[in-house]
């Protein structure tokens, strides 16, 4: 008997102890929001969690002391808007179901996703035995407190999740080292140049095909993608299964725009890719309910592929995308740092940089800036010349004492032949011995091959064909 009633104290509290916490549970927030965040400035942002059913939630910010009311449905999710303020920070945001919950070293300023494969998932120090060029100095200097960073654990999953694993991360060299390297540096040269914060959130995997990265609703439009193939390649390879587990728990958060390094696992389907990236740009503007978030992406370098596929084709499918009426896009160039034996090229500054380059004119509007290589413009034939002017060369072409030694050019008979290349003050002059009557023109267009057509700027053109035959 004694002993009966000596338990009945301790059930007794341990059923107060869980109806506490049932009726005053505190909000539970995806991982995208933590402590250290960069919210996007001078917008109206999203915040979401999960409470008791039906709670009455209160968000209070405190750049601006202002409250933000709302409700949770039956099933205890809920979500509202706030607005951000011009760029700054640390500030706080106090979260209130019944119990609170403060976020910490808030900042705001400019937001941007990077996704893709192993050249956008490569960290600042390296693959085995396969460096970044530059990155211990850079590591060593990287301590900003005005530069976050979150990296989306990999994971797979069949159908749309609502939250992954990371967490907000400030800038220094144990955190920089193992965060995406072509990212980083375009996130220090935003945050140089414009002196506002700069969050960077990481979501790629490597080896990574498009497919896996676009929505449900959106792949359904594409009749030649083969479900039953990819699955023989894993998960990750499947259809839908990393933007469901690696990009749908964000959707809605506030970013300014996204970044893409990815394609060599596309190479062998370039006319697929190009309807795919276009799709992805489509995709994922439709899931943010925006479509004035900019998408700019790097155009995949040259490199020695040992087979019959040209990449030559892939690199003119990303060209194209970025020469086609989706307003708000842009692609840089990486003709130039290829590695013959290397996939991932180490000079991960150029890429970051260069993406910059378009953001900052693109985005921001920052005036006096070449963010091209040269695109060719126009092809004009007279006699057995040929003679390419260009866009985004505005003070003229250059090769750097290097001769032009990979133009092609074909007559009628659709029979390309290596051509003489001169530079004029209009552009370039290009004419061969066995072509009387020119009608078009490649340039370096070989699956192995370094740039040697730059802007005064030094920025690469890109490889690429001026007729429609196929090989």
């Amino acid at each position: 008997m004694n002993k009966k009633y000596k338990i009945k104290p301790i059930i007794i509290s341990f059923c107060l102890s869980i109806l506490s916490f049932v009726g005053f549970a505190q909000v539970k927030l995806p991982a995208i929001f933590g402590d250290g965040m960069v919210l996007q400035q001078q917008s109206n942002v999203k915040i979401w969690g999960k409470s008791n059913s039906q709670e009455s939630i209160e968000v209070t910010t405190s750049w601006n002391n202002k409250q933000y009311k709302t409700s949770s449905d039956k099933n205890g999710n809920w979500s509202l808007e706030v607005s951000t303020p011009t760029a700054g920070g640390p500030y706080e945001i106090n979260i209130n179901d019944g119990q609170e919950l403060i976020l910490k070293e808030i900042l705001i300023g400019e937001v941007w996703i990077c996704s893709g494969q192993s050249n956008m998932y490569m960290p600042m120090n390296g693959y085995k035995n396969q460096p970044v060029l530059g990155a211990l100095n850079d590591i060593v200097m990287s301590s900003n407190k005005n530069i976050r960073l979150f990296t989306v654990n990999k994971v797979t999953s069949d159908m749309p999740q609502d939250d992954f694993e990371g967490e907000w991360q400030e800038s220094v060299p144990k955190n920089v080292a193992n965060f995406s390297a072509a990212a980083y540096y375009f996130g220090y040269m935003i945050n140089k140049v414009l002196n506002v914060p700069v969050g960077l959130i990481s979501s790629s995997w490597g080896g990574t095909r498009i497919e896996p990265w676009i929505s449900s609703k959106t792949i359904s439009e594409f009749e030649f993608i083969g479900q039953k193939d990819m699955k023989k390649e894993g998960k990750h390879q499947r259809p839908t299964y990393l933007f469901n587990a690696m990009i749908n728990p964000m959707v809605g958060y506030g970013v300014r725009g996204f970044l893409w390094y990815q394609g060599e696992a596309n190479r062998k389907e370039p006319g697929n890719y190009e309807k795919l990236l276009s799709g992805l740009i489509k995709d994922w503007r439709n899931q943010w309910e925006n479509q004035d978030l900019n998408f700019y992406y790097a155009q995949i370098a040259p490199f020695d592929y040992m087979d019959a596929i040209n990449s030559a084709e892939i690199r003119q499918s990303m060209l194209n995308v970025s020469l086609s009426n989706i307003e708000g896009i842009g692609m840089a160039c990486l003709l130039d740092v290829g590695e013959k034996d290397n996939i991932h090229p180490a000079n991960k500054k150029v890429a970051g940089e260069r993406l910059a380059y378009i953001a900052l004119s693109k985005t921001y509007g920052l005036e006096g800036i070449e963010y091209s290589g040269p695109v060719l413009k126009e092809m004009k034939t007279e006699g057995k010349f040929l003679k390419l002017t260009f866009n985004h060369a505005e003070n003229g072409l250059t090769t750097y004492g290097k001769p032009l030694e990979h133009f092609e050019i074909a007559g009628e008979n659709k029979r390309f032949f290596r051509a003489k290349g001169f530079l004029t003050k209009e552009g370039i002059v290009l004419l061969a011995d066995r072509v009387t009557h020119p009608v078009a023109v490649r340039y370096a267009y070989q699956d192995w091959v370094v740039g040697e057509l730059f802007n005064t700027e030094g920025l690469p053109a890109s490889s690429f064909q001026a007729d429609n035959w196929k090989n």
